[in-house]
Parts: C-alpha cells; sequence; structure tokens
C-alpha cells in the first residue's frame, strides 16, 4: 500500500510537471505488460485514480495522508516524463494497478508507463491519426481534458471528434466512432466519463456555431446509445451534428 500511496503523489502533482518537461524528447515504444484489473476501482478506493477528477462527484480529493503539511517541504523529485508534445497539458494522468496513464493534446497520444520499473519506462504508447487541418479548429489550443479507465479499458475522445477505446494491458485500439466533424466546427477537448456500461462524451465548438450535444455510446461497442442536444428539438433531420447525421459506428 505505501508503495501505491507514493505513486498516487504523481497523480495529484503530475500535470504541471509533465507539461515543464515537454521541451525534452519522447521514447518510442510498443510492448504488451502485465494485464490491468478489469474492473474499475470503487469511488472510495485512494490507491487509484481511474478518472479524470479523482469520482463521478468530482471531489478531486484523496483520503491518503503520508503528505502532511511538516513533510511537503521534503518532496523530491523521482523521475520525470516528456510526451514530446509543445503544446497545452490539462487533465491528470490515471494509475491503475502498477501503470500509469498520461495523455497529450493533439495528436492525442496516450502512453502507458510501468511504476514497477526503475524510471517507469513505456509498456505501450498510442498514436491515432488526425488529420493537421482540425488543429486551427480548436479555439483554444489542442487541449485535452484527459482519458478515462474502466472495465479494462482506457476512452480517449480525440480532438476530431473520435471516441476511441483502447485494452489497458495492451493499447490495442477496441473500437472508434466518430461523433462530429471539425469541418463543421465541431471538435472534442473534454474528457469521456464512464457510468455503468456507457461512455459519454460532449462536443465543443460553440464559437463556432455548433449545436451543443451530449452522446452516450456502449462502452464493449462504441455503439450510439442516445444523443441529446444542448438547444432545440431533439432530433432534426439534415441538421449537422443531428442523430440523422452523425450515427455512431457501430
Amino acid at each position: 500500500m505505501k508503495r501505491a500511496q507514493q505513486l498516487l503523489i504523481l497523480v495529484v502533482f503530475g500535470s504541471s510537471a509533465l507539461a515543464a518537461a515537454c521541451s525534452r524528447g519522447s521514447t518510442s515504444s510498443s510492448s504488451s505488460g502485465d494485464s490491468a484489473p478489469k474492473t474499475a476501482a470503487a469511488p472510495s478506493a485512494d490507491n487509484e485514480w481511474t478518472m479524470p477528477n479523482k469520482n463521478p462527484s468530482s471531489t478531486r480529493f484523496s483520503t491518503l495522508n503520508q503528505i502532511t503539511a511538516d513533510n511537503v517541504k521534503t518532496l523530491t523529485v523521482a523521475w520525470t516524463f516528456s510526451t514530446g508534445v509543445l503544446r497545452g497539458h490539462e487533465g491528470e494522468p490515471l494509475v491503475v494497478g502498477n501503470t500509469m496513464y498520461v495523455h497529450t493534446p493533439f495528436p492525442n497520444m496516450v502512453y502507458a508507463l510501468d511504476l514497477t520499473k526503475e524510471g517507469s519506462p513505456i509498456k505501450w504508447k498510442y498514436v491515432p491519426r488526425q488529420e493537421a487541418a482540425v488543429i486551427p479548429v480548436a479555439c483554444c489550443d489542442t487541449v485535452n481534458r484527459g482519458v478515462t479507465y474502466a472495465d479494462g479499458k482506457i476512452f480517449l475522445n480525440q480532438l476530431d471528434t473520435n471516441t476511441v477505446a483502447l485494452d489497458a494491458a495492451t493499447g490495442k485500439e477496441l473500437w472508434k466512432v466518430k461523433q462530429g466533424d471539425y469541418r463543421q466546427g465541431q471538435t472534442v477537448t473534454s474528457a469521456p466519463m464512464v457510468i455503468k456500461d456507457k461512455v459519454i462524451s460532449g462536443i465543443s465548438g460553440g464559437e463556432f456555431g455548433v449545436r451543443g450535444f451530449v452522446t452516450a455510446n456502449d462502452v464493449n461497442t462504441g455503439k450510439q446509445i442516445w444523443r441529446m442536444y444542448s438547444t432545440g428539438p431533439e432530433a432534426e433531420v439534415g441538421f449537422p451534428g443531428s442523430v440523422e447525421t452523425w450515427k455512431g459506428e457501430e
């Protein structure tokens, strides 16, 4: 438990350290490691951090007590890792079992780091293919608010509106669905949220007059279950971004 508690320190404080380290290069590697747990940690389990903001209530709070007001001044850097991406990093890394999952802004890479080994080397790296034309569509930098772990999978929203499920142990792409079209001004920068058997994502692009919506996809297949709009009727045939126009790929 002591080791797990120490690793959580990196999760809480790691985002700014990662951003500061971006000027150094990254190492590319692809290999499978020990299998990740097949069920998400309970919100009260403080030895893991399986989603942005800690839990569905977004408390961002851990009850671990190794760091106190008295000893915080003695904290030192154990290791550093550069993602190799020189854009804004937002959202915290995850820790599930003995693996840390780190994400980047565009091109929205995901790294799995082995916390059982010296220096926490890369277990696998996922690099999605996206059109560079999506970059200027993002109004406020090409940031990404994080990935989410559940049911042995890592869920990622790409800037080009694709939602992706990866095998948490190997990084293999399990499914990918298109939520919208960046040519219509739509992007996705928010982190996905998993509730039971659904992964929920919201669209971005209000600056370009995009009609906002939230979509729920099946965690195992990616099939669209429902879509809710922030304005107007629930289904307007032919309207960009409507259920009829953008059904999740099966």
